[in-house]
């Protein structure tokens, strides 16, 4: 098997392999809505209050009915619950009527209240719903979105059976893998409860619900609200910073597009990149960074955001011919430039196509995503990055620290060096021996000659000794013959006393 027969998931022109028929039993689903993308009974408790959790665009809150007006699953239902087999016995349409009970329920609402309305019949004859233009309003107000990222109510969208808006369901589910709540589970059966556990062992998706926004308009002219001609719009933008992935478009292709016409696009997604618009600050600044968020230029390098491409093999055109020829006709696209030791993607489009068989059998995490001129599969994360930059600048890092810290060493060995003279030089007191402290021998060196009261080669404690002893040394004589004096005035005073002889 080649490289882009692996990434894509299918080998040479054949269809994908059909799905075990035990699974589809569990399911209640069949062969053909597995591989028209369709329902395939997996279900998701509807938790935004009667307005179904999904993102804003072409298929928002879109539901596919069975006969006898009961609603089938959609996939829209599936991005907050895997699959999950049901617990009702009976046959595979019994089953599916008592899952979809609910969602029917949910939907029945949606009509009546101007929500909702029909949308056409899939190519397999389910039956498809849209959201109304009161309907997308009320979705943008759970999604706390203003409704110019809501995209449209996808009118009309079944008469082409639906193909595209299911694929994109399909790709966010596979991308957001949704975990079950097993607290739920405790009355399900135990086939239930291992398919909820294997879900949520499984290795995690990227971002939430919310994280995802359908049918984007890109203006490489006009406005965000009025784009002009040129632009693109992107199937899906994935904003994630929590997960490390802070933007990324996808592009959804059912195998009906030629090489030829994805590279125009993608050339369209060039310009839209390449377009700068003055900020708030009164500086030029690329368009997309004024709405989306994303790692700042470092270091000489900012490359444009990723672009992922989804390959659903529905259509006559074999991806495995088409990849590669699509990698040489963008190659000026992608391509970058050899740097030391890593190649520099600046101002270039991270491209990297998969599968969606592949990415819903692995996710994300997985390693299925074939970048553009690199030759192994990556996780997701890893090709859309630059891991050799990454572990370049980290090993230039850690030697720029080693440096670092043999240089502070240096410096601290010299002052310690320093340190050990100074004290080796310091004076001690000619008295009592002690080390002058800094205050005492700064003075010494300002005044190195004796004086009055001053002597240089004393400590303070024993100047003051010192010092005093000469006082008192001083005061001595003084006392003495203050002394003498005053006995000789007692003497002569005493001759006069009365009762005294003369």
């Amino acid at each position: 098997m080649s490289g882009w027969e692996e990434i894509i998931g299918f080998q040479g022109t054949r269809r994908p392999p059909r799905p075990d028929r035990s699974s589809s039993r569990l399911t209640g689903t069949t062969d053909r809505e597995r591989r028209r993308g369709g329902a395939d009974g997996r279900q998701a408790a509807d938790e935004s209050g009667g307005i179904l959790e999904r993102p804003a665009g072409r298929c928002a809150a879109r539901a596919r009915g069975a006969e006898g007006g009961h609603r089938r699953p959609d996939p829209a239902d599936r991005r907050t619950t895997p699959d999950l087999p049901a617990h009702h016995e009976g046959t595979a349409s019994e089953r599916k009527t008592a899952r979809t009970a609910s969602h029917a329920g949910a939907l029945s609402d949606l009509r009546k209240h101007g929500l909702a309305e029909n949308g056409g019949t899939s190519r397999a004859g389910e039956s498809l719903r849209n959201l109304t233009t009161k309907g997308l309003e009320a979705a943008s107000y759970e999604l706390g979105r203003p409704m110019s990222e809501m995209g449209s109510t996808a009118r009309g969208a079944g008469s082409s059976g639906a193909t595209h808006p299911m694929a994109v369901n399909e790709t966010v589910i596979a991308m957001l893998r949704p975990k079950p709540d097993l607290r739920l589970l405790t009355r399900e059966p135990a086939e239930a409860k291992a398919a909820a556990q294997a879900a949520v062992d499984a290795s995690a998706g990227v971002g939430t619900i919310a994280s995802y926004a359908t049918e984007v308009p890109l203006p490489a002219t006009g406005s965000w609200g009025a784009p002009g001609k040129g632009g693109a719009q992107a199937d899906i933008v994935l904003t994630a910073p929590q997960d490390q992935i802070p933007l990324l478009f996808i592009e959804v292709d059912n195998c009906h597009e030629t090489a030829e016409e994805i590279a125009a696009k993608l050339l369209k997604y060039s310009r839209f990149f390449k377009r700068q618009i003055k900020d708030t600050d009164g500086k030029d600044k690329p368009m997309w960074r004024t709405r989306w968020m994303a790692r700042v230029a470092e270091r000489g390098e900012a490359p444009h955001p990723p672009v992922l491409i989804v390959f659903n093999r529905l259509g006559a055109r074999d991806p495995n011919r088409t990849v590669p020829r699509l990698q040489e006709l963008t190659r000026p696209l992608w391509a970058g430039e050899p740097a030391d030791g890593y190649s520099s993607y600046d101002r270039k489009i991270p491209i990297t196509p998969t599968g969606l068989r592949n990415l819903r059998e692995h996710g994300p995490g997985g390693p299925v995503f074939l970048r553009f001129g690199r030759t192994h599969m990556q996780p997701l994360r890893d090709a859309i990055g630059n891991p050799r930059r990454d572990a370049v600048l980290a090993r230039r890092a850690e030697r720029a620290r080693v440096q670092q810290e043999e240089y502070q060493e240096q410096l601290r060995r010299a002052a310690a060096q320093k340190r050990a003279e100074r004290e080796a030089a310091r004076p001690a007191c000619a008295g009592c021996g002690t080390k002058f402290d800094n205050d005492r021998w700064e003075n010494t060196r300002f005044s190195p000659e004796p004086g009055h009261r001053w002597h240089p080669t004393l400590c303070e404690p024993c100047e003051d000794k010192t010092v005093a002893a000469a006082d008192q040394a001083e005061r001595d004589p003084l006392e003495a013959e203050a002394a003498q004096t005053a006995e000789k005035a007692r003497g002569w005073r005493s001759r006069f006393r009365p009762g005294q002889a003369p």
